[in-house]
């Protein structure tokens, strides 16, 4: 996948946003711990930015998943991965269902004003005892009349005290556990307070420290039967197709990377040491080259499953190997920059050093390293027939 001018235009477009509304604020919110997501929203909706890719009758662009990926990628440019990281979940974690399978209504109702940026959105699947098994998850709506009736928990829910809604993934009923999940639209709020049964607990964290992350508990809390995302019972199979669009997003994101190496390089042309600038050292230049040429490696592997992906292709294993890449690639070369930063890279305040804690999230979230690999295994044919069922 090639980018057309019109990419550029787009990406040039987000970069010119996030110098003038987001880099003169990310310190002030790293420090709060949470950056204003309403505020915030409301300026992507109205420069277009939350609906790239999503159906034009809903305010969205109605491009292409290339255009998905270029805003992505775009994204990788703030500094503060949290911030990126919440316009992620609205754009690419918590909606692609909805705006593919969900009712008109619940388009009108929900993904409007998502795309808007009038809501803030989270997705509600991980729990205390159900990270990356997703069917293993207890979180259960029953039905009672015309609602379900919620009763759980949903754990390292990234912008939950601030959503309006979550799309939550609940058990439905007690079949197989591939068969027995529901996609549900939650509204969480009611006049700007938690609707009664719903708790939360903000969680601290080592790095993303822009990003406010809570545990989500559900107690009795009531939702009409017609919030469900498409067919009841086909919410798992609707979650992994939602991972998809999350895990490519999450791996363009990560190409990031290469304003890290830029901004790296520039210091150590003025760092003098021996007598001469340490970039003169070959060793740092080569090292530098080699990451900036895994990170274009990983562009062409992002852009090939993007192209298949709109094609129509089963992309699991290509989107799995981004993941599994970018997740890696991103740990290494922020740790390389703290090592060429030397004692500037292990303050608080330089770049390295928090892309160095916020990329470690890269291999943990949206699916771990090990399942990463598991999945590509399966793919390939290794595992036994026993193991595949399972």
């Amino acid at each position: 996948m090639l980018y057309t001018p019109e990419h550029h235009a787009l990406m040039d477009s987000m970069r010119r946003f996030i110098e003038a509304e987001i880099e003169p604020h990310t310190e002030e919110w790293e420090d709060a711990g949470i950056f204003p997501a309403h505020e915030l929203f409301r300026k992507l909706g109205q420069a277009g930015f939350l609906g790239v890719g999503r159906p034009e009758e809903y305010g969205g662009s109605g491009l292409d998943y290339s255009y998905g990926i270029a805003a992505a990628e775009a994204w990788g440019r703030v500094s503060s991965q949290g911030v990126s990281m919440g316009i992620i979940v609205q754009t690419d974690m918590a909606t692609p269902a909805l705006a593919r399978h969900g009712s008109d209504a619940l388009r009108r109702e929900f993904l409007a004003p998502a795309i808007s940026g009038e809501a803030v959105v989270c997705l509600g699947v991980s729990e205390t005892g159900a990270g990356s098994d997703v069917a293993s998850l207890k979180t259960r709506a029953r039905k009672d009349g015309g609602d379900y009736v919620i009763d759980g928990s949903k754990m390292w829910i990234t912008n939950a005290t601030q959503a309006d809604w979550m799309c939550l993934l609940a058990n439905t009923s007690d079949g197989a556990p591939h068969r027995n999940k529901s996609l549900i639209i939650v509204p969480l709020r009611e006049r700007g307070r938690l609707r009664p049964g719903i708790e939360m607990h903000k969680i601290r964290k080592m790095g993303n420290c822009a990003s406010d992350t809570a545990q989500v508990f559900f107690d009795g809390v009531r939702v009409p039967l017609h919030h469900c995302i498409g067919e009841e019972g086909q919410g798992f199979v609707y979650q992994m197709e939602q991972f998809q669009e999350e895990r490519l997003a999450a791996a363009a994101r990560r190409l990031g990377s290469e304003h890290l190496i830029a901004g790296v390089a520039d210091y150590l042309r003025q760092r003098i040491a021996f007598g001469k600038p340490l970039l003169d050292n070959q060793y740092i230049q080569f090292k530098l080259a080699e990451l900036k040429t895994e990170i274009e490696a990983l562009r062409g592997l992002i852009h090939m499953a993007a192209e298949r992906y709109i094609s129509g292709e089963d992309v699991v294993e290509l989107a799995s190997m981004a993941k599994l890449k970018a997740g890696r690639l991103a740990r290494e070369v922020a740790d390389w920059c703290v090592q060429f930063y030397g004692g500037m890279g292990y303050t608080w305040d330089n770049p390295a050093a928090r892309a160095f804690r916020d990329s470690r999230l890269g291999s943990i979230g949206g699916g771990a390293d090990e399942i990463m690999l598991s999945i590509i295994a399966k793919k390939m044919g290794l595992t036994s027939p026993r193991a595949a069922r399972a």
